[in-house]
């Protein structure tokens, strides 16, 4: 078990200027596959669960290029604020990187590896996103669902643990520290991290839950500068699980997300 700690959310009320959105095909390092990120049909593995309203569903094939989804966010974001286009929630996963918030310290990134190092654009320091971590992003427009960031990180926290619970693991919140966490004591390892950047109260960024990553990978960072806390999987729970199974668990979990998301009252 690696030792990693928590992920800071940041909050931008600044417009957003956004570039034409450019969809091409690429090879990484590796040779794995990049993802389109052309607009994709429903996939067939979420088509028997519950839709829920206007809001889009994405699910990308292969590993997306982390500046492409960036690009894509903000232009998705600007035409939500804008009336153009539905909300959206999209499920991928990135190569191998690491992510630099805008308080991030040169002297916490250590990279063996060599992996590329993005400015993501939002708060807190160093994270890692790589192949087996299922990536969520969000673009929810919260003039609609509400103006209230503590009860939109606080129902995305319940959204993950119920998720998690479905897939037999339980998971908990820990005092102080955002993300996810499994076991306690000395034992205590987070699962999944969380990262919302907000712009003129259009969300972005998201989630990612560790399903079957590379942990190791996780050694190239420290994360807000603590190393007292483990990273651990639902792999190395052992819980083998497909990724397909993890997004249909998501999606049925949503409207519970949604439901608490609306709720008028504060988060203590």
């Amino acid at each position: 078990m690696l030792r990693v700690s928590s992920q800071a959310f940041e909050i931008d009320n600044l417009l957003a200027t956004c570039s034409p959105f450019n969809v091409r095909a690429a090879l990484c390092g590796g040779g794995a596959r990049l993802a389109t990120l052309a607009p994709e049909p429903p996939q067939r593995h979420l088509a028997g669960v519950e839709d829920h309203g206007k809001i889009e569903w994405r699910v990308s094939d292969g590993l997306v290029d982390y500046a492409e989804a960036l690009t894509f966010m903000e232009t998705r974001a600007a035409a939500i604020r804008a009336g153009e286009a539905a909300e959206c929630v999209w499920l991928l996963e990135h190569p191998p990187l690491f992510t630099a918030g805008t308080s991030a310290d040169p002297a916490e990134l250590f990279n063996p590896s060599g992996f590329p190092v993005h400015e993501a654009g939002r708060g807190g320091r160093y994270t890692y996103h790589g192949p087996g971590q299922r990536v969520g992003y969000l673009m929810l427009d919260l003039e609609r669902r509400g103006r209230d960031v503590r009860r939109l990180v606080h129902s995305l926290e319940g959204w993950i643990i119920a998720t998690l619970a479905e897939l037999g693991v339980a998971a908990h919140r820990a005092n102080g520290r955002i993300g996810i966490w499994v076991g306690d004591g000395p034992e205590e390892a987070k699962i999944a991290a969380l990262g919302i950047r907000i712009k003129r109260w259009v969300t972005l960024h998201g989630f990612a839950i560790n399903v079957s990553p590379d942990l190791s990978h996780f050694g190239g960072i420290v994360p807000c500068g603590i190393s007292e806390f483990g990273v651990t999987s639902l792999e190395a729970l052992g819980k083998e699980t497909p990724m397909m199974r993890v997004d249909m668990a998501l999606k049925r979990g949503f409207p519970g997300f949604l439901k608490d998301l609306s709720q008028s009252c504060k988060v203590a």
